[in-house]
C-alpha cells in the first residue's frame, strides 16, 4: 500500500491533542505524540462516502505491484481519474487529501507504463527501445539491472553483426568511387582514399546500429548487384560506361520482374 502514500491533513489527538498522521488507504490513523492509534471511520464524520474512492486508489496500487500488462496502466489512469472526480464533487479538506493521493498515483502509473514498456521490449529483443524507455524510470524495481542487461545484448548483435557490417560499409563508397572515376576522371589514388575514409566511417554507423544502419543496409543491398554489374561489364567486358550503366541498372529489375511473373504463374498452376 506505500506505492501512493501522502501526508494528509492533521487532525488533533482526542486523548493528548497531539497531531495526528492519517494513513487513508490502510483505514486507520496514529497519534505522532502519544502513539494512540483510531480507525478512520471512528475519527472523520461521514467517513463512508469516501470509501469508494480510497478503494478505486487501493485497486491502482494492486495493478502497480502485481500486474505485467501495458493495458494495466492505462487502467489505472482511468480509475484514478475517475477517483479525482468524486473528489472534486465531495470538495472538502478529506477530499483534497485524497486528491493529493490520486496525483502521487498519477505519477506513479506514469512510472509503471514505462517500466513495463520497457520490460516487454527487451522481452521481444527491443533491446534499443527498453532503454529508451527504462532511462524515464532509473532505480524502478530492477530497471537499472535490465537496461545493463539490454547494453550486453547490443553489443553481443554488434560483434555478431560485426562481418555483415563491413560487406555493407564497402558497397557505398565502391559506387561512389566508380563514380568520380567515370564521370569526372578521378585519380585512381583519389576514388582509393576516399573510398578507404568512406567505408571507415560507414563501418562505425553500422556498428553503431539505429535507424542510420539500417537506412545504410537498404541502400547498400539495393546498390550491391547494380554495382557488381556494371564492374564486369566496364573493367572485364570493356564495354562503354553508358552501355555498362544501362544493363547494370535494368537487368537486375528485368530479371527481377520475369523471376515474379515465372513464381506467379506456378502458383497459379499449382493452384
Amino acid at each position: 500500500m506505500s506505492d501512493v502514500l501522502a501526508t494528509p491533513v492533521s487532525l488533533k489527538c482526542k486523548v493528548c491533542g497531539g497531531d495526528i498522521k492519517n494513513d487513508y488507504l490502510a483505514g486507520t490513523c496514529v497519534c505522532m505524540n502519544c502513539g494512540t492509534r483510531w480507525s478512520l471511520a471512528d475519527v472523520i464524520p461521514d467517513y463512508a462516502k469516501y470509501s469508494k474512492i480510497i478503494a478505486n486508489i487501493n485497486k491502482v496500487n494492486d495493478i502497480i505491484e502485481n500486474e505485467t500488462k501495458a493495458a494495466s496502466a492505462n487502467e489505472a489512469k482511468i480509475i484514478l481519474k475517475t477517483a479525482q472526480m468524486d473528489c472534486n464533487r465531495i470538495n472538502d479538506h478529506v477530499a483534497a487529501d485524497l486528491n493529493r493521493l490520486c496525483d502521487e498515483g498519477l505519477k506513479k502509473v506514469d512510472q509503471f507504463s514505462n517500466y513495463i514498456k520497457g520490460k516487454n521490449n527487451y522481452d521481444h529483443k527491443s533491446f534499443r527501445s527498453a532503454i529508451h524507455d527504462l532511462s524515464k524510470v532509473p532505480g524502478y524495481r530492477d530497471a537499472d539491472v535490465i537496461i545493463e542487461m539490454c547494453k550486453l545484448e547490443i553489443e553481443a548483435e554488434r560483434r555478431r553483426q560485426l562481418p555483415w557490417s563491413v560487406i555493407f560499409s564497402l558497397i557505398i563508397p565502391a559506387a561512389l568511387g566508380l563514380f568520380l572515376r567515370e564521370t569526372f576522371r578521378c585519380p585512381w589514388a583519389v576514388c582509393i582514399i576516399l573510398f578507404l575514409a568512406g567505408s571507415a566511417g560507414l563501418g562505425y554507423v553500422l556498428y553503431r546500429g539505429g535507424v542510420p544502419a539500417v537506412i545504410i543496409k537498404v541502400i547498400s543491398f539495393l546498390a550491391a548487384t547494380p554495382l557488381i554489374v556494371f564492374s564486369i561489364l566496364k573493367y572485364a567486358l570493356h564495354l562503354p560506361t553508358a552501355v555498362s550503366v544501362i544493363l547494370a541498372i535494368v537487368g537486375p529489375i528485368a530479371l527481377f520482374i520475369l523471376f515474379a511473373s515465372f513464381t506467379e504463374q506456378i502458383t497459379k498452376k499449382n493452384k
